[in-house]
């Protein structure tokens, strides 16, 4: 109930301040463990991913943020679980999974730190697809924010993934990472949801 409510405040406020829209959002598949794969750029791309997908998503963050008073139970109400600054915890993956085979949503970034380049992309989203068997499915933001400007969000069709069923080497981790990588980038340069 308060994820729906913020939501749809959110949803108002990002199409006034920044006339925010998504694009392909019908890509998301009604049921079953998705994984959201984003480029990172701001403090406000978790509410851009979310906003406008029917279904919740749910996003790691920082452990420190669900010790302030207010706001940690705020967050955790809103889908979102603690990570350990410094790496990815047994428990944060343990969770990860859980909500991806238990047939939830989940929002990740794979470049791991906002403006970082793609080539330095991190394997923990590709590990979570491989692992849960969850359906992929590659966003891009475009645009940065600015009030009253112009901010996107695309969602790509999702990846087919089936030449990496039962390898999860760390070539086949590799190989997956650089194919989410690629599709967010041609998002991003052509403005427009890729296909399979």
């Amino acid at each position: 109930m308060i994820y729906k409510f913020c939501r749809a405040v959110l949803r108002g406020l990002f199409a006034v301040l920044y006339r925010f829209e998504s694009v392909g959002v019908h890509n998301i598949p009604a049921e079953g463990g998705v994984l959201i794969c984003a480029n990172h750029t701001s403090y406000m791309d978790p509410i851009s991913v979310g906003i406008h997908v029917k279904r919740q998503v749910k996003f790691m963050a920082k452990a420190e943020l669900f010790q302030v008073p207010v706001l940690g139970s705020l967050i955790r109400q809103l889908g979102a679980y603690p990570v350990k600054r410094g790496g990815v915890s047994k428990d944060s993956i343990k969770t990860s999974l859980k909500i991806l085979r238990g047939g939830e949503v989940m929002g990740i970034f794979p470049e791991g730190t906002r403006n970082s380049d793609s080539e330095a992309a991190k394997r923990g989203a590709a590990s979570f697809a491989l692992r849960s068997g969850a359906t992929v499915i590659p966003a891009a933001i475009v645009g940065d924010y600015k009030l009253f400007g112009k901010t996107k969000i695309i969602y790509g069709a999702p990846l087919d993934l089936s030449a990496f069923k039962d390898d999860k080497s760390p070539e086949a981790l590799d190989k997956v990472t650089s194919l989410i990588m690629q599709r967010i980038h041609e998002m991003r340069t052509t403005g427009k949801p890729t296909v399979n």
